[in-house]
């Protein structure tokens, strides 16, 4: 999947140097000003944003703000571009959150590394959470925004997770969100569809359920909202790698060990 990159500028020549630049490693959508750029954010995915400082009504670090601080939004990596060369520039971009802080005029070669370099780390900790059993939601939060929304929503689907038809609309509700911005903000943050993660974290539950060796793997499938055996042995070892049989096993090997 391409990642998808907003870039805000009001200079056009700028926009077009960055769409040269990014054009062909990311998808692109380009905003000539604050208005414009939350348009695009309320309607499309997006992976990361570079915006200039310097803009005629929403400046960058007012911008920076307002994204930082909206639930829906939080998550987005935000690279910050000026001609500003001073130190107080640089406080004013870490205390509205930006994620990177670059002055002009910059190599081509330095904002792609940059960007790549965040987009990667978000990447790694993304596939950590979901291939990890025992790993909490909360590591893919890069905000304590994000950390409080995580821990609400993890804790509506454990309250639930016996439910084998609890859905979108449902955690969108609990959430306070319309559909299309909860499942942005899921797919975001995790790569996961929200029906990906409700299965993870029944998988989770899963394996906690199985460690405890109480119960057999047809009572633990329907306690985590299953309503068939195959269905929970097949997701499964689609994000652990390892059946549940192949998992008991592991677990009685490193007893033994």
């Amino acid at each position: 999947m391409t990642d998808s990159i907003l870039i805000i500028d009001d200079n056009e020549d700028i926009l077009e140097f960055l769409s040269d630049v990014l054009g062909d490693m990311y998808k692109l959508h380009l905003a000539g000003n604050g208005e414009i750029a939350q348009t695009i954010l309320d309607g499309e995915v997006v992976d990361l944003i570079i915006s200039d400082i310097m803009m005629p009504g929403i400046d960058g670090f007012e911008l920076c703000r307002l994204i930082k601080s909206n639930v829906e939004y939080c998550h987005i990596p935000v690279v910050l571009l000026t001609s500003k060369n001073t130190y107080q520039a640089h406080i004013e971009s870490l205390e509205v959150g930006a994620d990177v802080y670059i002055q002009k005029p910059f190599s081509p070669e330095l904002l792609q590394i940059q960007i790549a370099n965040l987009l990667k780390n978000r990447l790694n900790i993304k596939a950590h959470f979901a291939s990890s059993p025992f790993e909490d939601v909360r590591v893919m939060a890069h905000s304590k925004t994000d950390e409080t929304f995580l821990k609400k929503l993890d804790e509506y689907i454990r309250k639930n997770i016996n439910d084998p038809n609890m859905d979108i609309e449902q955690l969108a509700e609990h959430m306070n969100m319309s559909r299309p911005t909860f499942y942005r903000k899921i797919k975001s943050l995790s790569s996961l569809s929200p029906k990906e993660l409700i299965d993870i974290t029944r998988l989770k539950k899963a394996t906690r359920l199985i460690a405890q060796n109480e119960f057999t793997l047809f009572e633990i499938a329907k306690m985590v909202g299953y309503s068939s055996q195959s269905l929970f042995n097949k997701n499964f070892q689609r994000y652990f790698d390892n059946t549940p049989l192949e998992y008991i096993s592991s677990l009685v090997k490193d007893n033994k060990e």
